[in-house]
């Protein structure tokens, strides 16, 4: 499927679902309005999932591993081994993630779509784009081909969860070097200095953090990647983990599942899947703003609030995680609350 096919398959959200779900709420015995963002989110997965009636009992969360040749440019604290000890522990319940998702009831779904060296335990080829991208610095970081074959891929995870399922899914990354390259997207994208959308990333000092934002100038400067072609600048100065991330949000909105995002990485991800079919944009779900400098410009770029400030910026879906029991308990608030006229109370009104 090509995107062309992908953009003429993603439907408008269910306009009468999304009627009855907000008709819900107003009969609902409670102040209108009361739980703000949570309300909207439940109106926007009943327009989702083409109904006003849903559960979120299964949830999933899918992260991204992926190593990015940049990182031979000194841009990172540690070297790219640290992707794939994450990486494994993910796999045992070991990284931090994992102990979130207990409590939340998430399911943990880690993917090597392109670490620089197989892990045993989490490894699979048919998932598997690249052994790591080429470094930025030095020319192109994948070929366009790469690139959408790990659209592709994660395209056919969110098949293959909601076959499984599935009722809601968040996005999650790893690949160490990956905050050199969302910058790098991002600031290509919203057209902004390299210096506005360039954070830390995982501790870099000041001295790390202005090689960081010359290495991404110099990228951009030579590499001239197309605003108006994605793939371009995402083959160009991107990673393989933000393509299978864009496919997973394009993935939501071909196959009507609600997608959550995460932090900095993960938004950049869904803007480049909104910027290849603006429609995908309605399957969208914020969790939090991240810490780094771009976190909040990506999202207002998305026309998104996020529902959590807590000045995280740790990934792994960390965030998307994090808001997940929020919006169990909207839905069960939702769904299980007494209306107006069961207490033989009259009905709120919206008064002007």
């Amino acid at each position: 499927m090509n995107l062309e096919e992908i953009k003429e398959k993603i439907r408008p959200l269910d306009a009468p679902s999304m009627e009855k779900a907000k008709e819900r709420w107003m009969s609902v015995a409670k102040p209108l309005f009361g739980l703000g963002k949570l309300e909207d989110a439940i109106v926007r997965m009943a327009g989702i999932k083409g109904t006003p009636t849903f559960d979120l009992d299964k949830k999933g969360l899918i992260i991204m591993c992926a190593d990015n040749g940049v990182v031979a440019e000194g841009v990172t604290q540690t070297g790219q081994e640290v992707t794939g000890i994450v990486a494994d522990n993910f796999t045992k319940q070991r990284a931090s993630v994992c102990i979130m998702a207990e409590i939340a009831g998430v399911d943990v779904f880690p993917v090597d779509i392109g670490m620089v060296s197989d892990v045993p335990s989490l490894t699979d080829q048919t998932y598997k784009v690249a052994y790591g991208t080429r470094n930025l610095a030095n020319g192109p970081a994948m070929t366009k081909e790469e690139t959408w074959h790990a659209v592709e891929v994660g395209i056919r995870l969110v098949k293959e969860k909601k076959e499984q399922g599935y009722q809601i899914l968040a996005t999650g990354e790893m690949g160490i070097g990956n905050t050199t390259t969302s910058s790098a997207v991002a600031s290509v994208l919203l057209q902004r200095g390299v210096e506005e959308m360039t954070g830390r990333g995982a501790g870099l000092d000041q001295k790390g953090l202005t090689k960081k934002i010359e290495v991404i100038r110099r990228a951009i400067d030579s590499l001239k990647p197309d605003q108006e072609d994605i793939l371009d600048t995402l083959s160009k100065v991107g990673g393989l983990d933000i393509a299978g991330l864009t496919g997973v949000f394009l993935g939501g909105a071909l196959y009507r599942v609600p997608v959550v995002i995460d932090g900095f990485i993960s938004s950049v991800a869904a803007l480049c899947a909104v910027r290849m079919a603006p429609q995908a944009g309605d399957y969208l779900l914020p969790s939090h703003v991240s810490k780094e400098p771009a976190g909040k410009r990506v999202l207002d770029a998305l026309l998104l609030s996020p529902m959590l400030y807590c000045d995280m910026c740790l990934g792994e879906g960390s965030g998307a995680v994090a808001v997940m029991p929020l919006l169990q308990m909207g839905l069960s608030v939702y769904q299980k609350m007494g209306t107006f006229a069961d207490i033989h109370v009259g009905q709120y009104e919206i008064l002007e």
